[in-house]
């Protein structure tokens, strides 16, 4: 198309293969601060900032390659996203293991803290989840390999750079996985309308947390896993709160539980 900037099918079917893209101007710095792989760093030709411009000097100090393209390349490679002016082309997010998490908590010498996010499935939440995650030092996230978003660049963006230290693992089957995590010693905690008020949880122990489909909740058969429910009290007219707000209060409570004032 004259005028125009297209991707071609060999490079689109390349990245398709080589991995995903990482954006935002944070996220990238954090991208390429950290170990993950990276096939190539691309920067907005003639837009001037700082932070790309260090984005390009860490970049060449770690040998990778940066190529400075106009904007619509960068618009073409991201699907329009709102990529600030850079994108870093990165191989596929890696998964860790269950024993992966427990050896971070190991590693801390603290009792195990895990997020189980039940069929998450929009990208931002799960972005939003892992952020609060990282901030309140949870030891790692457990989510299903199918009906649920995955490590995508979206997800990678809105977590603004808690993808890089927040390890995350698929499982197949999480009611399978909640039962280990109980032989284990955990002690599994899940989100419903009726329960124990959250304010009264104590989480210092071994825990897991669910987090319920933004619809639906968390499924019957993992509800019937649960060793104890909490709830969030609301006085308003609107019942319920989106799934990383409602992530971000349980958290905190468990933080606030485990590290208490003075100590």
């Amino acid at each position: 198309m004259k005028g125009g900037f297209q991707v071609s099918n060999n490079e689109r079917n390349q990245t398709q293969e080589t991995g995903d893209f990482v954006i935002g101007r944070h996220p990238a710095m954090a991208a390429i601060k950290s170990d993950q792989q990276i096939n190539k760093v691309f920067i907005q030709s003639g837009l001037q900032a700082d932070v790309l411009n260090d984005i390009a000097k860490i970049a060449k100090k770690r040998n990778l390659i940066v190529q400075y393209v106009p904007k619509q390349k960068l618009d073409r490679l991201t699907d329009n996203a709102n990529h600030q002016g850079v994108a870093v082309g990165v191989a596929a997010f890696e998964y860790a293991t269950i024993d992966d998490l427990f050896a971070v908590a190991k590693e801390k010498d603290e009792a195990p803290f895990f997020l189980i996010l039940d069929n998450i499935e929009d990208p931002h939440n799960l972005g939003s989840i892992m952020r609060t995650a990282d901030a309140a030092g949870v030891h790692g996230i457990i989510i299903p390999k199918r009906r649920a978003v995955g490590l995508t660049s979206t997800v990678a963006k809105t977590s603004t750079g808690a993808i890089e230290h927040v390890k995350v693992a698929r499982v197949t089957n999480l009611v399978q996985t909640v039962k280990q995590l109980q032989t284990a010693g955990l002690w599994i905690f899940g989100t419903d309308m009726n329960g124990t008020d959250y304010r009264q949880w104590d989480a210092s122990g071994a825990v897991g947390l669910i987090i319920g489909n933004e619809g639906k909740g968390i499924s019957p058969l993992l509800k019937k896993s649960v060793d104890e429910m909490l709830t969030i009290p609301m006085v308003g007219h609107v019942q319920s709160l989106n799934a990383s707000v409602a992530a971000s209060l349980l958290i905190y409570q468990g933080f606030t539980s485990r590290h208490p004032l003075g100590k």
